[in-house]
């Protein structure tokens, strides 16, 4: 009997991976085993559940078994994975064994909690996934000043997003501007002016120190001894991968678990997808090459060995007030410098090299519909 392929992880990247393997194959075998219930939701969503004022049923595209009997998976939910056998091929969860033909790791990643110091670190919460949103959506939904800890880009999404739904929020940033590693400073600069517009106080160049509990809240204290007194901390500092696994096993890692241009680990029959896998160097966690990426794993594990090719990507900041888009590079130190063209309707920021060439581009408010064009030139 034909071993399956067994998939750790039920997120966005193994369900694609799903996906596209049904698309080319029906009668493969696909084994998921996943930590939590595996239902099928839309991750980006959680951006923006607070205006939305949704509730974890209102994300979940299909359930769990729905999903499983649609694409004829062999789902086990809620199956902690605790050694992975490159050796024999085969994977341990909840004291079963589990043989697989190939095996692949899309086990995701963390948010990354700041060290801190008092009695509160624990009632932090952070939103990185369906059952993080189910167990800190009466907390947040009930609070009326929120602390933000993070402002690059998921924790600018959420700031505005609570600041809709009607919240006072503070945002603290360490780096000397929100979404450092995606924006000139002057876009970041009319960023946090929008955002101080509607109920959001930002503070750059400081972090966090201690939090405290108090009798009506939380009170943090910030790395230039000012408090901020709030009702709730969310927690949204970056993510790190889940790479634990991929250790103990004696894969390669790195930031992530290392994999070749077809997504293989330095295991043969191992492979890595999503936020996990460091890719030539990088972790993508976006949704165009994490789609792209599970395209051609898909076509690699039905027998078709394809390498990922990753084009230009364009990503469309969920910041509804002050709308941002940005494709290619524009966060490293091929870009020589920025030309900019401020409108009141709006700027139109390149990012050029040293050669004068346009490798890069953010567009704000208005200016946005330059978006296609540019992304032509790229």
């Amino acid at each position: 009997m034909e071993q399956p392929i067994v998939i750790i992880g039920s997120g966005f990247a193994a369900y694609q991976l799903v996906k596209a393997i049904r698309r080319q194959n029906q009668q493969l075998p696909i084994t998921v085993i996943t930590a939590d219930e595996g239902h099928d939701y839309n991750k980006p969503d959680l951006s923006h559940v607070f205006s939305k004022q949704q509730k974890v049923q209102d994300l979940i595209t299909l359930p769990s078994q729905i999903f499983a009997e649609q694409h004829q998976v062999n789902l086990f939910p809620f199956h902690q994975v605790t050694q992975i056998d490159v050796e024999n091929n085969q994977v341990v969860a909840n004291e079963k064994v589990f043989p697989y033909s190939k095996l692949v790791l899309a086990t995701g990643a963390n948010v990354f909690i700041p060290p801190m110091q008092g009695d509160a670190t624990n009632d932090v919460v952070t939103l990185n996934s369906l059952a993080e949103f189910a167990s800190c959506h009466s907390k947040v939904s009930e609070a009326e000043r929120v602390l933000v800890l993070g402002g690059g880009l998921i924790g600018v999404e959420v700031a505005l997003d609570l600041a809709n739904a009607g919240k006072q929020v503070v945002l603290v940033e360490p780096a000397e501007q929100l979404m450092a590693n995606l924006l000139p400073a002057t876009v970041a600069h009319q960023l946090t002016k929008t955002l101080s517009k509607h109920r959001i106080e930002v503070i750059t160049r400081e972090f966090v120190e201690a939090i405290s509990r108090e009798e009506h809240g939380i009170c943090a204290q910030l790395s230039n001894g000012s408090l901020v007194r709030v009702d709730q901390v969310l927690v949204c500092a970056g993510l790190r991968a889940n790479t634990q696994l991929a250790k103990l096993a004696g894969l390669e890692v790195n930031y992530g678990i290392c994999v070749d241009d077809n997504m293989q680990t330095s295991a043969e029959n191992v492979y890595a997808l999503g936020d996990c896998a460091e890719f030539r160097g990088e972790i993508r966690a976006f949704l165009q090459p994490t789609l792209i990426s599970a395209n051609a794993l898909a076509k690699t594990l039905c027998g078709q060995v394809t390498a990922v090719t990753l084009p230009n990507m364009m990503v469309k900041v969920k910041t509804p007030n002050y709308p941002i888009q940005l494709g290619g590079i524009t966060h490293d130190a091929r870009v020589a410098r920025w030309l900019l063209d401020i409108h009141d309707s709006g700027i139109v920021a390149k990012a050029l090299d040293e050669e004068e060439k346009l490798i890069g581009f953010v567009v704000t408010d208005q200016q946005v519909n330059q978006a296609f064009s540019l992304f032509r030139q790229l």
